[in-house]
């Protein structure tokens, strides 16, 4: 009877203690809901690019207005990723993110309301500039609240959002358009941007506001950035195309740019709170992790943009066409997504980085060797290796950028990283115009010599054309002749400068994959961890 009464009194057996890496159902919930509005925000950069000429047609817009539609956006974009940081410590994460969610849906239901190219370009800032707000703080999220242990997990896949989002922009645009109309590009945000909004502010929990940071706020220094980021990026988005700075508006946005740098760095480095915190590059790992995350930009934004033009130019390919023959690269990476984020447990990151870099170097060299007959099988081998190797190189480099930063630092430290990949892009964009224009030119010139009319060769060539449009159709055969020849050397001129460009790029990237060699092996992973 003692025996049973000391049983039934005693203390119920305790619980079985949570595992120390446990992240609650609802945390999991909120980052992923996170993921989905950044992938929102970024596919909405190149959502566009296959469908201007749709846009342009149903807003009655000239060839100079339309590229706005998607320089407005990412020009707002590139001012609010780094102010984002500021703004979640002050705000919190919860409060940014659902305006931003909030604000994203809303001004892309305006956009499709547009009913004039004026009203289109300020709804697509409001669109970029507020939507930007959701990129970094999805990076700050997963190193915050997620342990080490999980990295192999979270860090795949916001590496396969932050790329696979741009890769298939063009494609998923060119579908929307051509099955319904260009008004649905920006409709499509609004039923999946209003469930965001809504698991945003119902389920984040990370951290708390400090809005005592509001009379902080440095105003000069959001002057200073917005006049250097926003100018800098018209700078390099419409430089290449306008000879640079014999361009009036560029040279003027040029001067903008210089002294809103001057202003910016003046007061990052004498306000008490400064809008961006560069102290994170003091951290050897992220210094290199966002130089490498540049390049990164300029593998994913100048190859996202070089294959287009190439089937456009080079083939005759409509937005559909396109979209049908570079679906590939998408799907490399969402299949290399998981193997990459096993082997970032397992292998050295810097042989990772190695690899992919090779495998990039490896994919443009083979573009070395394109012909104006490349077609879905032959661009099927450089696809894959650009896919694979972008997952390869995204997940050690986030992992080294972020992996090791103490949880203050985070915020900041994601807009700074973020802001790196979109500059890579803008810079390697640039770069990839100013050499094609440049190269096309030269090659065109060097070419024009031999089908003079001193050549023979030449000669016999326009005499052969001349017989075949003499016998295949009533059209003045002699001229016919001329504007053939004339094309083709246009077309072998475009065809070896997007040679030239390949291998320029051929040439960074080997550079990038030998200069791993000599970077620091990082430290065991710690920085954020779950429950911060």
């Amino acid at each position: 009877m003692a025996t049973a009464t000391l049983t039934a009194g005693s203390a119920p057996a305790p619980a079985m203690p949570v595992p120390a890496d446990h992240i609650s159902t609802r945390r999991v919930i909120a980052f992923l809901a996170m993921v989905f509005g950044m992938f929102m925000a970024i596919l909405d950069i190149q959502i566009v690019s296959a469908s201007l000429a749709e846009i342009q047609a149903g807003l009655s817009a000239s060839s100079d207005e339309i590229p706005w539609v998607q320089t407005a956006y990412l020009i707002a974009e590139v001012v609010m990723i780094p102010l984002s940081g500021f703004l979640s410590r002050m705000l919190s994460t919860r409060v940014l993110f659902t305006i931003s969610a909030a604000g994203f849906t809303a001004a892309s239901a305006l956009a499709a309301t547009a009913t004039n190219i004026d009203q289109m370009i300020v709804y697509r800032a409001v669109q970029g500039f507020i939507g930007g707000g959701m990129i970094p703080s999805v990076f700050a999220a997963a190193f915050t609240i997620f342990p080490p242990s999980r990295r192999a997990i979270v860090s795949p896949m916001i590496g396969l959002v932050a790329t696979l989002a741009p890769t298939i922009g063009p494609t998923v645009g060119g579908y929307i358009s051509h099955a319904m109309s260009w008004h649905w590009l920006f409709l499509v945000n609004v039923v999946p941007g209003i469930l965001v909004t809504t698991a945003a502010w119902s389920l984040i929990d990370f951290d708390k506001p400090n809005l005592k940071l509001f009379s902080k706020f440095d105003w000069w220094g959001l002057a200073g950035m917005a006049a250097f980021l926003g100018c800098m990026e018209y700078v390099l988005e419409e430089g290449p195309n306008n000879d640079w700075l014999q361009d009036q508006v560029v040279f003027i946005c040029a001067i903008i740019m210089t002294f809103g740098a001057v202003l910016f760095f003046w007061r990052v480095f004498t306000a008490e709170e400064p809008i961006v915190d560069l102290r994170a590059f003091s951290n050897i790992n992220f210094a290199f992790g966002s130089l490498f995350s540049f390049v990164v930009g300029i593998g994913l934004y100048g190859l996202t943009y070089l294959y287009p033009v190439f089937l456009g130019r080079i083939r005759g390919y409509d937005s559909m066409m396109i979209g049908e023959a570079l679906f590939v690269s998408g799907l490399a990476m969402f299949f290399t997504a998981p193997i990459s984020g096993i082997l970032s447990n397992k292998m050295d990151p810097r042989i990772m980085m190695m690899i992919g870099f090779f495998g990039f170097a490896t994919g443009t060299w083979w573009m070395t060797h394109l012909t104006a007959d490349w077609d879905f099988y032959e661009l099927l081998i450089p696809q894959i290796l650009r896919g694979c190797s972008m997952m390869l190189c995204m997940v050690p480099i986030n992992n080294i950028a972020l992996g090791t930063l103490p949880p203050e630092r985070l915020k900041n430290a994601s807009g700074l990283f973020n802001l790196t990949r979109n500059l890579g892009g803008a810079v390697g964009l640039a770069v990839i115009n100013t050499v094609l224009i440049d190269r096309n030119a030269f090659h065109y010139a060097r070419l024009s010599e031999h089908v003079q009319w001193g050549s023979a060769a030449a000669q016999q060539k326009l005499q052969n054309m001349t017989v075949n449009f003499e016998q295949t159709a009533g059209l003045d055969a002699s001229k016919a002749a001329i504007s053939k020849l004339s094309g083709m050397v246009q077309q072998q001129a475009s065809l070896l400068s997007f040679m030239d460009v390949f291998f320029m790029l051929t040439v960074l990237f080997a550079t990038l994959g030998l200069f791993t060699l000599v970077i620091r092996k990082p430290a065991a992973q710690g920085g954020g961890g779950g429950g911060h």
